[in-house]
C-alpha cells in the first residue's frame, strides 16, 4: 500500500489535499525568496490522532513531513520539499478551554492568534504575544517561530507564555510536554525547547498558554523624526531613563510612503521616521512613563512631538505600522530581515543598514519593534531584476554580519527556516551546533520532520 493510500484509508478523503493546483497553495510561507519543491500530498488532520498516524505512515515510508500552520511565516519554515507530506494544522481549530482561575487557556495549534485574544478579552484575560499577523497567522505557527510582536517589549514572547504542549515526535509517540502548574520544576523544560524549533523536533497538537489580566487602556506617545539614527537615540534615552514601555515601534519614510500611496494617510508629508511608544501603566505611573518619553523624544531631536489625547488618532498611527509590510509588498518582491540587537546599538545598527543600502544601491525600508532592538529591514526590489535581486543577497547578508558584530543575534522572531541557515552556522560555535543536532537526532533519529530547515 502507497503512503497516500495509507493515510486516506487511515483518515478518510476528506483529509486529503490531492489536486496538483491546490496543493501548490500550501508548498510555501510569505518568504518571497525561499526556494521550495512540489508536495507528493496534503493532509488537513482534525485530531492528535490524525497527525500521529500522518507521522507514522511517513516513517514507515521514509517520507518527510513539513508541519504547516497559516503559511503567514517570512523564513521559508514551512515551505515543502518535493515529495514531502505537508501536514496543514489549519483544521485544528477548536479552543479546549479558557480557565480563569487558573489564568490558562488549551487550544489546537491552527486557532488563530486574534481568535484567541479575542475568546480571552470576552473572559477579562489577555494573551500577550501579538505579531503583526496576528489577526491571520496559528498558535501554532506562532509555537513553531517563538513569535513575538509590539508588546514584547514589555511582556515577552511565545515561549515566556507556553505552560505545556502536546506533541507527536519524530518516533510517533503523543506526548504531553510542561504543565498546567504556575510553578514546576521537574525535568529539563522540553516544552521550551520545542518552543521556536520549527517543526524540526516534533508536530505540536495542543498548546496550553498562561494568561494575563486584561490591561488598562494605553497611553500613546509619536515622534516625527528627521533621521531614523535620532530615532534610534530616542530609543537608547528611553532605556536609559529606565521606562519599559508596552510598545516602541519605528517606522521609517519609505514605510510610510508605501502606506500612504495605497491608503492615503498622509503621514509620509509629516515625518522620515516615526517612533511611537505606549504605555499601559496604570494611574500615575502610566502619566510619568509617557512623559518620560515624550522628553526622551524631545531631547533625541523629534521634529514634533505629543501625547496623543485621541484614541481613535492613536490607533490609526499604530494601524499604519501594521500596513506597512503589505504596503511595502505592493511595490515588488521583500526580502525581510528579522535582526536583534541591544537596545544601546540600535541606532549604530539602522545606520549600518542605511550604509548597506547605499553601498548596494538597494531599497532597504525599516520596521522596527525598536523597544526591545528587534529591527525589520525589509528589501524592495523591482520586479523581475535579476541583478538587484542578487545586490539585495549581499545586502542581507551584511546585515547579518553587522548585528553579529554589535552583539546581536539573526533572527528575533521570524525564525531561521531556509534563509538564515548561513547566518545561525556565524552565529553558533561548532560546539553548540553540534548539541542542537544531537537533540534533533535524538527526537527525530529518522529525520524526517521538516528537513533542511534550520540547520543544513
Amino acid at each position: 500500500m502507497t503512503l497516500v493510500d495509507e493515510v486516506r484509508s487511515a483518515l478518510g478523503p476528506d483529509r486529503l489535499v490531492e489536486d496538483p493546483d491546490v496543493q501548490v497553495s500550501y508548498a510555501s510561507d510569505e518568504a518571497e525568496w525561499a526556494p521550495f519543491g512540489k508536495p507528493l500530498l496534503v493532509v488537513r488532520p482534525r485530531t492528535s490522532a490524525e497527525v500521529q498516524e500522518v507521522v507514522r505512515a511517513c516513517l514507515r515510508h521514509r517520507v518527510p513531513l513539513v508541519p504547516r500552520g497559516a503559511g503567514t511565516g517570512l523564513s521559508g519554515g514551512a515551505n515543502a520539499i518535493d515529495g514531502c507530506v505537508v501536514l496543514s494544522t489549519e483544521q485544528m481549530t477548536r479552543i479546549v478551554e479558557i480557565n480563569p482561575v487558573e489564568r490558562l487557556a488549551v487550544v489546537q495549534p491552527g486557532v488563530v492568534n486574534e481568535v484567541l485574544r479575542t475568546a480571552c478579552a470576552a473572559e477579562g484575560l489577555w494573551y500577550p504575544p501579538d505579531p503583526a499577523s496576528a489577526p491571520w497567522s496559528t498558535i501554532g505557527g506562532n509555537v513553531a517561530t517563538n513569535a513575538g510582536g509590539l508588546c514584547c517589549v514589555k511582556y515577552g514572547v511565545t515561549r515566556d507564555y507556553v505552560l505545556a504542549l502536546e506533541v507527536v515526535t519524530g518516533t510517533g509517540e503523543l506526548v504531553r510536554l510542561g504543565r498546567r502548574t504556575a510553578k514546576g520544576v521537574a525535568g529539563y523544560d522540553l516544552a521550551g525547547l520545542v518552543v521556536g524549533s520549527e517543526g524540526t523536533l516534533g508536530v505540536v497538537t495542543e498548546v496550553t498558554v498562561r494568561l494575563r489580566p486584561a490591561r488598562p487602556p494605553e497611553r500613546t506617545v509619536a515622534g516625527y523624526f528627521d533621521s531614523i539614527v535620532d530615532a534610534g537615540e530616542a530609543v537608547r534615552a528611553v532605556g536609559e531613563a529606565g521606562v519599559v514601555p508596552s510598545a516602541l515601534e519605528l517606522v521609517d519614510r519609505h514605510c510610510l510612503a508605501a502606506v500612504d500611496a495605497w491608503k492615503n494617510m498622509g503621514l509620509s508629508v509629516d515625518a522620515n521616521v516615526v517612533l511611537l511608544g505606549r504605555s499601559d501603566a496604570p494611574g500615575p505611573a502610566g502619566e510619568a512613563e509617557a512623559a518620560t518619553m515624550l522628553a526622551c523624544f524631545e531631547r533625541a531631536g523629534a521634529t514634533w512631538a505629543a501625547r496623543s489625547t485621541d484614541a481613535d488618532e492613536a490607533e490609526a498611527l499604530f494601524s499604519a505600522r501594521r500596513l506597512a509590510y503589505p504596503a511595502l509588498e505592493r511595490l515588488g518582491p521583500v526580502l525581510t530581515e528579522d535582526v536583534c540587537v541591544p537596545k544601546a546599538a540600535v541606532s549604530e545598527m539602522l545606520g549600518r543598514i542605511e550604509a548597506v543600502a547605499a553601498r548596494n544601491d538597494v531599497l532597504i525600508a525599516n520596521l522596527a519593534h525598536a523597544g526591545d532592538g528587534n529591527l525589520h529591514p525589509l528589501i524592495i526590489t523591482p520586479p523581475g531584476d535579476p541583478a538587484a535581486r542578487q545586490r539585495a543577497e549581499v545586502a542581507f547578508e551584511q546585515i547579518l554580519s553587522d548585528a553579529l558584530e554589535l552583539g546581536g543575534t539573526v533572527t528575533g522572531e521570524h525564525g531561521v527556516g531556509l534563509l538564515k541557515r548561513g547566518g545561525l552556522s556565524r552565529e553558533l560555535s561548532p560546539a553548540v551546533q553540534a548539541m542542537h543536532r544531537a537533540v534533533k537526532d535524538a527526537l527525530d533519529p529518522e529525520g524526517i520532520l521538516n528537513p533542511g530547515k534550520v540547520f543544513r
